[in-house]
């Protein structure tokens, strides 16, 4: 029986391992290039005490921690085409990236987030 559980156990960690690596991202600097060159769908999942601060032009923003999150971005956003998502450092970006996958959207992360985009200004 353990060596059932134990194969179990292998079986779901590299499940795991595979979904996370199906999670497309792109540099800030990459973003910045197809920006330059096609309009794209930009999602900003930063809270609106964090927006204020700044952010991409031609992004639109949900907050990642409000309870109907996926709703809106379903009613922002199309399927059809990718969603490039960023937050301040990455991390929220990815969590919701994840989500929203499950979800059946086209999304990539866009990684080190608002804080790399601005260090590259």
């Amino acid at each position: 029986m353990s060596k059932v559980l134990s194969s179990i156990v292998v079986l779901l960690f590299l499940w795991s391992c595979s979904a996370q690596d199906q999670i497309s991202a792109i540099s800030t600097k990459e973003l910045r290039a197809l920006m330059a060159k096609d309009t794209i769908q930009l999602l900003d999942v930063r809270t609106p005490k964090e927006i204020k601060l700044g952010f991409i032009k031609g992004a639109q923003f949900v907050n990642y921690f409000d309870h109907n999150f996926t709703t809106q971005v379903n009613e922002k956003f199309t399927k059809k085409n990718k969603i490039y998502v960023y937050c301040r450092s990455g991390n929220r970006s990815l969590k919701a990236t994840k989500q929203l996958q499950l979800k059946g959207f086209k999304v990539v992360n866009v990684l080190g987030g608002y804080s790399a985009w601005i260090k590259e200004e």
